[in-house]
Formats: C-alpha cells, sequence, structure tokens
C-alpha cells in the first residue's frame, strides 16, 4: 500500500511517532532503492525509549498492513483487473504490465482516499512534521541508516511539497507512475502511452469507486482482532 492507504488504519491516532513509523518503510526505500533496515529484528534496541518504540509499533504495523494487503483476493483480483486495463498502452516499452498494474493501483486507492475525503492529507503532513527530529534520528541510527543528511534531504522536501495533495488529479497519478518506472527504467513511455494511459486509469478508478472500501475494512477488522 501507499503512504495515505497506511496513514488510513492511523488516521485517528494521535501518536506521532506511530504515524511516522507506518510509512517509515517506504520512507527509507524512497530515499535510496537500496537500503534495507530491518529495526524488527532488534526490538530490544528502542524499548527503552517510548518515542523509539512508537516508531517500531508503527513500522512493525506497516510490515502486517503490507502483509495482508499483498495476499488478499482484492489485490489479486484487482491487480489481475487494471493489469487488462492498460495493456492496450503497454503493447511497447519496457515496463511490465503487472509491475505497473500492482504500483498503480496502490496510487488510485490514495487518490479515492483523499478524493472522497476518508483521509486529511493535511493531517497527516502535519503529523510527520511534528515526529521529524532527535528521536527518529536516534532510531534511524540504531537501524543501521546509512546516510542520515541524504534520508533528511529526502524526509525534508516530502513533507515540504505536500506532494501527496497533487494525487487529487489522476494525470498526476500517470506522472507519479511513470517517475517510479523511471527509477527501473530510461524511458518507460512515450508522450503518447502517457496520454492513454491516464484515460485508462481513471476508467479503472470509475469501476472501483464505489467499492473500494472493502479491503481497508478487511484489514481494519484483521488488526483489530490481533489487538484483542
Amino acid at each position: 500500500m501507499n503512504f495515505l492507504s497506511h496513514f488510513y488504519f492511523e488516521r485517528h491516532n494521535t501518536n506521532d511517532f506511530i504515524v511516522m513509523g507506518v510509512v517509515l518503510p517506504d520512507f527509507v526505500k524512497n530515499a535510496h532503492k537500496d537500503w534495507n533496515l530491518n529495526p524488527q529484528k532488534a526490538e530490544y534496541l528502542y524499548q527503552p525509549d517510548p518515542g523509539q518504540f512508537a516508531l517500531l509499533t508503527g513500522w512493525k504495523r506497516h510490515l502486517e498492513v503490507d502483509r495482508q494487503f499483498h495476499s488478499s483476493g482484492f489485490f489479486k483480483e484487482e491487480t489481475a483487473k487494471l493489469k487488462q486495463f492498460i495493456l492496450p498502452v503497454m503493447n511497447s516499452g519496457p515496463v511490465k504490465p503487472f509491475f505497473l498494474a500492482h504500483i498503480g493501483l496502490e496510487l488510485i486507492l490514495d487518490h479515492l482516499l483523499i478524493t472522497k475525503n476518508v483521509v486529511s492529507a493535511d493531517t497527516f503532513y502535519n503529523q510527520l512534521q511534528e515526529a521529524k527530529g532527535p528521536v527518529l534520528d536516534r532510531f534511524l541510527a540504531q537501524a543501521g541508516l546509512p546516510d542520515e543528511v541524504l534520508f533528511d534531504k529526502f524526509l525534508t522536501n516530502f513533507i515540504s511539497s505536500r506532494y501527496l495533495l497533487s494525487y487529487l488529479k489522476m494525470e498526476n497519478i500517470t506522472y507519479a507512475l511513470n517517475r517510479i518506472c523511471m527509477r527501473l527504467w530510461a524511458h518507460p513511455f512515450t508522450d503518447e502511452q502517457l496520454a492513454d494511459l491516464t484515460g485508462r486509469l481513471i476508467s479503472y478508478k470509475e469501476s472501483i469507486q464505489n467499492d473500494f472500501m472493502i479491503i481497508f475494512d478487511q484489514i481494519e477488522s484483521e488488526l483489530m482482532k490481533q489487538e484483542l
């Protein structure tokens, strides 16, 4: 799941460190695709500090939500469905249709959450800003972050740009997909393909916009069971 989809499960949580934690694994990967941290394997390091332990709690929640999402029938069915929508665009170029459908589904879910006012991007950003600081720095240092300066530059830009607000427009979802693909391929799409892709993403979004909350309800129910 993408940023706002992870935030959905903490949308009522006033602990800023937990909110930061639920998106922190993706922040680390976005800052540098080769970084691979596993703080959950050494919980004892973080237990003495409530802030760091809250970050770890959020981190573990992220892993669990992704596990449930990627093993769900919804994920399998909807990626297959979206793949059929976008296949006509993929008649040339290096991008794999399943990869694009996987990432596209996650971005469209974020788009629907924000356009239907299910989550507040402003609240999300405000909580990230509150959690940014020495506690986060100590957590990442103990987790073995290779370059604190590079990560801080990424996080500062992520918060200040408020980029997720651009997800209100579907053409910006296409732009985001293109940027993600450019990390793997130099020229993933032609301009014609990008224009065509936007229309197909809109058609797919319209096909699920009345039922997309089912996956959030399913995962939230499972998370609540685990807390009992």
